[in-house]
């Protein structure tokens, strides 16, 4: 079959009933006798609406997927399982920004040292000598800029380093990283996974057994699950995951196309556009190039006259919905960028719709 089709079908009943059960609330399952007997014992170690999700997920990423809370907790449990006092991560100098705060924070009072390299410019082989792990953020947010996945996941196993990549912004929809041989994927599901902007989840799959043992085994233990009822709605919403992210890339393609052609944009951020750095890169490992853009207008002043100008998108945070978000990402601070940098998250609207607004608010700005 297709793998639209597989997708859609990922993690339902074959069997007579409903489609997908309702979500499973209990905390406390009956289970007499000896406890490996029993397929469900107690909340924090698994759940069947967990393990539905978790069945899609798989299908998705081509690996064994665990569900987390959040994005964050996700990542704590991969930090958490690779790394210990003495070891070396090495972090994309643009990689998420609360990722890095995590790094110079935490990790570091645990006595684990990191290492901020451009995964564009710098010189990766040699940071990678004696690191534990390599972290990778392919497309990166909110830059965009994207890495080749095996080039450096091959590099970094030669070094005998660990691969993680942070895949939220392209979804194992378009970009399936175990298969170009990371060990790791993390995703903040929150985003274009679940698509709708009213949940807060994340997974991480891996593909050898011990490894996703290791980080089950860290969810059980530090009590970084997810809610029955999120991850419900989650699954729910996968039916629809390649209508939404197909809508979307190819809107954003237009919309990057549009920009790239305005004097008022000093700069395009799209993997899409044939002059990206990534874009031969990006044709290679992805399905398309993504739902998300950054363009830069310059200055804060004419970034909030461009906001002003909007009818229907929303300026907020955060990406992957299907309404057309946008935001000034320097309100945030901690990327390099400037006071007129806008990152732009496309929805699923009428493509028309949304470059006319767009158009729109460029003449104001």
């Amino acid at each position: 079959m297709h793998r639209d089709t597989t997708i859609l079908h990922a993690g339902y009943r074959t069997e007579s009933g409903a489609f997908l059960g309702g979500p499973q609330f209990s905390s406390t399952f009956a289970s007499p006798g000896d406890p490996g007997q029993h397929q469900w014992t107690y909340g924090r170690f698994h759940n069947p609406t967990w393990s539905a999700w978790e069945d899609a997920l798989a299908v998705l990423e081509g690996g064994q997927s665990i569900a987390f809370a959040s994005g964050m907790a996700a990542v704590a449990a991969v930090f958490g399982v690779c790394l210990k006092p003495g070891d070396v991560v090495v972090l994309p100098a643009d990689s998420y920004y609360t990722i890095r705060t995590v790094a110079s924070g935490w990790l570091k009072k645990m006595g684990i040292e990191t290492r901020l390299v451009s995964m564009r410019e710098g010189d990766v082989a040699r940071a990678l000598q004696g690191a534990r792990l390599l972290w990778l953020e392919t497309p990166s947010n909110p830059l965009l800029d994207v890495v080749d996945i095996r080039d450096l996941a091959s590099k970094a196993h030669a070094q005998k380093a660990l691969v993680a990549v942070d895949n939220t912004t392209a979804t194992a929809y378009l970009q399936q990283p175990l298969a170009l041989g990371a060990d790791f994927v993390v995703s903040s599901d929150t985003k274009g996974l679940c698509g709708h902007s009213d949940l807060l989840l994340g997974h991480v799959a891996a593909s050898d057994p011990e490894q996703v043992k290791a980080i089950h085994t860290w969810r059980t233990q530090f009590g970084a699950i997810p809610g029955p009822m999120e991850v419900w709605l989650a699954h729910r919403s996968l039916a629809t995951l390649s209508l939404r992210i197909r809508r979307q890339c190819e809107s954003a393609l237009r919309l990057a196309q549009l920009l790239a052609g305005e004097k008022k944009v000093s700069a395009v951020h799209y993997p899409g556009l044939a002059d990206h750095p990534g874009h031969e890169v990006a044709k290679r490992q992805m399905l398309a190039f993504g739902s998300v853009l950054s363009f830069d207008l310059g200055t804060r002043e004419r970034a909030e006259k461009f906001f002003g100008g909007l009818s229907f998108v929303r300026e907020a945070t955060s990406f992957g919905g299907v309404h057309s978000t946008a935001e000034r990402r320097a309100r945030w601070g901690g990327d390099a960028i400037s006071e007129g940098f806008v990152r732009f998250s496309v929805g699923c609207e009428a493509p028309e719709d949304i470059l006319a607004d767009v158009s729109a608010a460029l003449s104001a700005s």
